[in-house]
């Protein structure tokens, strides 16, 4: 599967921002799926995930109550709704898949995805 993520910018502190990924090739279905951010100087880390069917989802702490996660299997997109965004959230956003068969896996581990989108820059100014 290739990603393609898009909808990154500059915006004000408390603004809002939605990132959208498109993958192309096999079944978008059956793949787990995960936002990833990275800031300059730092890990990657993760930020959310969300199950093949989108049934269940997990955040980081940091994001919880102000980032979404979801999917449209018909369009083959991932999306993240990123509200109320803080200068910390600053960082290049990446979307990965994994493929599965299970239909309640996920993961919130780098090292588990084995697809990656090329990243879209968030900043957020104060």
């Amino acid at each position: 599967v290739q990603l393609q993520a898009s909808g990154g910018g500059l915006v004000q502190a408390g603004g809002s921002l939605r990132l959208s990924c498109a993958a192309s090739g096999r079944a978008f279905g059956n793949y787990y799926m995960g936002w990833f951010r990275q800031a300059p100087g730092k890990e990657r880390e993760s930020v959310a995930a969300i199950t093949r069917s989108g049934s269940r989802t997990a955040y980081t702490d940091s994001v919880k109550g102000r980032f979404t996660i979801s999917r449209d299997n018909a369009k083959n997109t991932l999306y993240l709704q990123m509200n109320s965004l803080k200068p910390e959230d600053t960082a290049v956003y990446y979307c990965a898949a994994k493929p599965t068969y299970y239909n309640l896996a996920y993961s919130m581990k780098v090292v588990d995805y084995d697809y990656w989108g090329q990243g879209t820059q968030v900043t957020v100014s104060s």
